[in-house]
């Protein structure tokens, strides 16, 4: 018979922003973050960023009760930070629900759904006019 693996307890989140994705995975642990395999401090490249999508981790006062894992891809760096924020909000909903008045009162829980607009033919991006010339 073969033997059982314990499984460590994971929380799981999704998030998006701009035309990035981020998923989270949030086991018990002592607070270390890793995006992509690479530590968050070395793949971001301004402490800004960093700080930012720690945010949720700050309001819930659990900065080194979890150790977070991101698979993060598509758009540039501000798109990523904003989508693994969004991330580890969900998987927080999940790891406790007694999170869900901080993160919401804070904005965390809401997707951001600002996009870059569509350009529109006869224009030269989506809402600059060609030079309009008299003569």
């Amino acid at each position: 018979m073969a033997a059982k693996k314990k499984v460590a307890v994971q929380y799981r989140g999704v998030g998006r922003r701009k035309s990035s994705t981020a998923r989270v995975i949030l086991t018990p642990g002592t607070g270390k973050i890793l995006v992509n395999e690479v530590e968050v401090e070395k793949y971001m490249p301004s402490a800004t960023l960093v700080m930012d999508l720690k945010q949720p981790l700050v309001l819930t006062n659990t900065q080194d009760h979890f150790n977070i894992s991101v698979n993060v891809n598509g758009g540039g760096f501000t798109g990523q930070a904003g989508a693994i924020r969004l991330g580890i909000a969900r998987a927080l909903l999940v790891a406790s629900l007694d999170y869900r008045a901080i993160l919401k009162k804070a904005g965390m829980l809401t997707r951001d759904a600002r996009a870059k607009e569509r350009k529109k033919y006869g224009l030269k991006s989506a809402r600059r006019a060609p030079q309009f010339s008299k003569r």
